[in-house]
């Protein structure tokens, strides 16, 4: 493991106690996902195998580190065993992805998210038990394949088949109180946001009436949400 000159024992140990996140892999993914939590204020301690790669992140992260992460000595030596949340965004290395996650899951790290590159790495992470296994390009392609249709103007799939959708509001849906469209009953959404035509989001009442211009946000089962971005 090479020295890294911006951290030591006692502060990896303080950022693992603090709104923290270890990144292991700065790869695309990886890279993005702990420049995203930077930004907003987290402290990232990020991991990689790379020399090049972790240069390229020296500053841009709390610490950045070169290091072997599937050997589980090196890990604890940057203290990650103290971390509650970890992100492998290993991809093209499986093995290392798998004895990386292997070591986290050893550590009993409450929050572990580990990317997975096919449906058998997906399935491999999932029976060795991490509780958060992300396909960024599997998920990405289903989000734009949604968009690309029309219907709808944004989606959010979460986890089980539970979905937030921005759309048009249909045409049974307007001119009249979202109390007297029956809209829950009959299409099993609910409509949660409003957005004028010149005015921005606000929550959406029993009583708010859709215009034909407005985007409204609408959650339920997956299905359910898209079926309702589908109305005229």
């Amino acid at each position: 493991m090479a020295k890294h000159p911006l951290f030591s024992s006692k502060s990896l140990e303080r950022i693992a106690e603090a709104n923290s996140v270890v990144v292991i892999g700065l790869g695309r993914f990886g890279g993005s996902l702990a420049l995203e939590l930077a930004a907003s204020g987290t402290e990232v301690l990020g991991i990689d195998a790379d020399a090049d790669v972790v240069q390229s992140f020296n500053g841009l992260l709390t610490h950045v580190v070169r290091a072997d992460s599937t050997k589980e000595e090196v890990l604890r030596q940057l203290s990650v065993h103290e971390f509650d949340r970890a992100v492998v965004g290993i991809g093209s290395d499986l093995e290392a992805s798998i004895l990386t996650t292997s070591a986290l899951l050893r550590f009993n790290i409450p929050e572990i998210w580990a990317k997975a590159v096919s449906t058998a790495h997906g399935q491999i992470l999932d029976q060795l038990g991490v509780k958060h296994v992300i396909h960024p390009e599997q998920d990405m392609g289903r989000r734009v394949a949604h968009l690309v249709r029309g219907a709808m103007l944004d989606y959010v799939e979460f986890e089980d088949g539970f979905a937030m959708v921005k759309t048009r509001p249909p045409r049974e849906a307007q001119n009249q109180p979202l109390s007297a469209t029956g809209i829950r009953n009959k299409h099993h959404v609910t409509v949660v946001a409003v957005k004028r035509q010149s005015g921005e989001w606000d929550y959406a009442t029993p009583q708010t009436v859709l215009n034909a211009e407005d985007q409204i946000i609408v959650a339920g089962a997956t299905a359910a949400a898209e079926r309702f971005a589908t109305l005229l």
